[in-house]
């Protein structure tokens, strides 16, 4: 029996573990590596090749997001499925676009995972139960003919861009990050900035906070 070969992708240790303890208890699965970065697991799923990819959005230096879309561009084969505990629209709607084929939230119980590895292994879509109403939501609409919204324009790297530059990263760093020149990133963030209908960078903090794309203090 071939074994469905996973790549744990998360940036704390203690998630990687008990993850792969709880996979390493089935015959029919084979934990090939472990990611703590989104830099990380680009490199492994480039060089290991695994079956499925489990993807958290927030890995420190490259979000998952991004890291899917990069993975997908390297080695279309691999199947990403997102574990994650974030639960808004914009997040899995994100993942999906950026290639992923599932979205499990972490607060799922351990059977829902397994089951969301399978499906993924044999090329079929696998959605939280959490999320589908949501899912299903945005569908109709779509073909009831309501516009879509303007975040909704945005490429998955412009998404990525936004949300960098409303947490306060410069020009420069976010290049580093994302390994793009000073005057690509000037050059998203100009084509966000008009997507929107923004004017200052104020004006993209706040929007990035009522999308919930960033947290603020109480």
């Amino acid at each position: 029996m071939n074994k469905i070969r996973v790549l744990i992708a998360d940036d704390h240790a203690l998630v990687r573990a008990g993850i792969r303890l709880l996979l390493e208890g089935h015959p029919d699965i084979e934990v090939v590596g472990e990611a703590g970065s989104g830099c990380d697991v680009i490199e492994q799923a480039s060089r290991l090749q695994p079956d499925v990819v489990l993807m958290d959005i927030a890995m420190g230096d490259v979000s998952g997001m991004e890291a899917t879309q990069q993975i997908k561009e390297r080695v279309p084969r691999v199947r990403v499925l997102a574990l994650t505990m974030h639960d808004r629209e914009e997040y899995f709607f994100a993942m999906l676009q950026a290639g992923a084929q599932g979205y499990v939230l972490k607060e799922s119980d351990p059977e829902e995972l397994l089951r969301a590895i399978r499906a993924v292994y044999r090329g079929e879509a696998y959605l939280s139960p959490a999320v589908t109403k949501a899912v299903l939501s945005d569908y109709l609409s779509h073909f009831a003919g309501q516009n879509r919204s303007h975040y909704e324009e945005l490429s998955v790297r412009e998404k990525e861009i936004l949300r960098l530059v409303a947490e306060g990263y410069t020009t420069r760093e976010i290049g580093e990050l994302l390994c793009l020149s000073e005057k690509t990133v000037e050059k998203h963030r100009a084509a966000i900035m008009h997507k929107l209908g923004l004017q200052s960078l104020s004006q993209l903090i706040k929007y990035a906070i009522r999308k919930g794309l960033i947290e603020v203090d109480s």
